[in-house]
């Protein structure tokens, strides 16, 4: 066969190889709309930032926050699927590379003489056992004509950028959950101090109920009432400690340390109470910033890497070869000019007739991509209703925390009014009580409302994607 028959074959192997499938689809992936301001924005003009949103002059909070970034076993396995996706990508770009191998060999073979000397000519014989020795070096090169390996390593790459905004993310949530538990703990001292002056208070109103009963001033009811008050606060004060065990609990998982270690850290004196404003932000930034978002975005890129790919498999896949060795039957031979052997080959293979295989993986990785978008669309969206919940969740925490704290306000004022009434002999001992329970009451609920606001701020910095800094790879075309 001449050269112009070669050239006819190759031709008609590359042409009857592309009409195998039909080329992929083109599948729009349009960034999704968002609104140009949250709901719940603030209006206010006072300068404020993400990272103010988390209680980082807390020594608990940093102490804990320390331990996790260092031992969270959660964190330990993202960061290794960060280690995965990198082989992969390793591997994906060395399939681009030629290929080298260096082999040595020694083959012994023995014949049986007498099945072959018939066949011989008088007076010739053969060697019934040789040993041939022999060394090569051969290489091999897909030549990626058709951009098939150069998509699966865009492919690879993107899911390394996938697997290191999915460890961002997971480091994110892990420190808006500790900064939440060491709120909450905070909460509880609050609560507890509220709790145990309601407690002293009752204590005195009992104590000042039975010395005016001693005296028949007073009926015994007073004192009854006022060491139930008393008993209720003690109650209160117990239940306390059932939450802060649930709180260590929760701090020995995400940190990995021991309860000691956890309720040492914790133990550390808190700063005062600080509410930062909540800083304005635009929902494009979530695009921008979320690592759940670019997670999805990277992936999304993927599969599009993996429907190109797919796709140039209808096309031949061309590779070179070359090999050059040593082959000789005496060890002092090896080196001789003689025993220098070598090869060098081109192959050209592709599809001809697959009854349609090649085009339903097409399809497939079409669905794929679809699937992948439509997950991208689901996770801006969720991101979304995220971040306008945290800033709505601020907005009504602040709200209820300025109302709790007027109302605590007044009803020390009523209460304190009520007892000098008392002790003059104005008002009845029921009227102190039940105004010395509504202040009590009133000083827990400014507790945990303070812990909410606190709580709503954490949600609102994850909710925006934290202090995450993304960062992106590419491949050389």
């Amino acid at each position: 066969m001449g050269r112009p028959s070669y050239l006819f074959a190759g031709l008609a192997s590359i042409t009857l190889g592309a009409c195998v499938a039909g080329p992929a689809a083109e599948i729009a992936t349009p960034t999704p709309v968002l609104p140009a301001a949250f709901s719940y924005t603030p209006t206010g003009g006072e300068a404020a930032t993400l990272a103010a949103l988390l209680p980082s002059d807390d020594p608990a909070y940093s102490g804990l926050s320390e331990l996790a970034l260092a031992q969270s076993p959660t964190l330990g396995e993202a960061l290794l699927r960060i280690d995965a996706a990198h082989a992969s990508a390793d591997r994906a770009g060395a399939n681009r590379l030629p290929q080298i191998t260096a082999g040595a060999s020694i083959e012994g073979a023995r014949s049986n003489q007498s099945q072959i000397s018939s066949a011989l000519p008088a007076g010739v014989s053969i060697d019934s056992e040789q040993v041939a020795y022999g060394a090569n070096l051969s290489a091999g090169w897909d030549v990626d004509l058709f951009g098939r390996l150069r998509e699966q390593e865009r492919a690879a790459i993107a899911r390394i950028d996938a697997a290191g905004a999915d460890a961002a993310a997971v480091r994110i949530a892990l420190l808006a959950e500790i900064a939440a538990t060491v709120i909450d703990w905070r909460t509880l001292e609050t609560r507890q101090n509220a709790l145990q002056s309601d407690f002293n208070a009752a204590t005195q109103l009992a104590r000042l109920a039975g010395s005016r009963e001693r005296a028949g001033i007073s009926p015994g009811f007073d004192r009854v009432r006022a060491e139930s008050a008393a008993a209720a606060s003690r109650s209160r004060l117990s239940a306390i400690e059932s939450e802060r065990a649930r709180l260590v609990g929760r701090l020995v998982t995400l940190t990995a340390a021991s309860g000691q270690a956890v309720r040492t850290i914790l133990l550390l004196d808190a700063p005062g109470t600080r509410l930062p404003a909540a800083p304005a932000a635009a929902p494009s930034i979530l695009l921008a910033n979320r690592p759940d978002v670019l997670a999805a975005s990277s992936r999304l890129a993927a599969s599009d890497a993996e429907l190109a790919a797919t796709a140039a498999s209808r096309f031949p896949n061309i590779s070179l070869s070359a090999a050059v060795g040593l082959l000789a039957f005496n060890p002092g031979d090896l080196f001789d000019e003689d025993s220098l052997i070598g090869s060098l080959g081109a192959a050209l293979a592709g599809p001809l007739f697959d009854f349609g295989r090649i085009e339903a993986e097409i399809d497939a990785a079409e669905a794929s991509k679809r699937i992948a978008f439509q997950s991208y669309r689901g996770t801006v969206f969720t991101a979304l209703g995220d971040a306008e919940a945290a800033y709505g969740l601020v907005a009504a925490a602040d709200g209820e925390l300025t109302a709790v704290t007027d109302e605590q306000a007044r009803n020390d004022r009523a209460a304190r009014l009520a007892d000098v009434r008392y002790r003059a002999g104005l008002a009845d001992f029921l009227t102190v009580l039940e105004a010395r329970r509504i202040a009590d009451t009133s000083g827990e609920r400014v507790a945990a409302a303070t812990g909410r606001a606190k709580r709503a701020r954490v949600l609102l910095w994850q909710a925006l994607g934290g202090d995450y800094q993304p960062t992106s790879r590419s491949i050389s075309q």
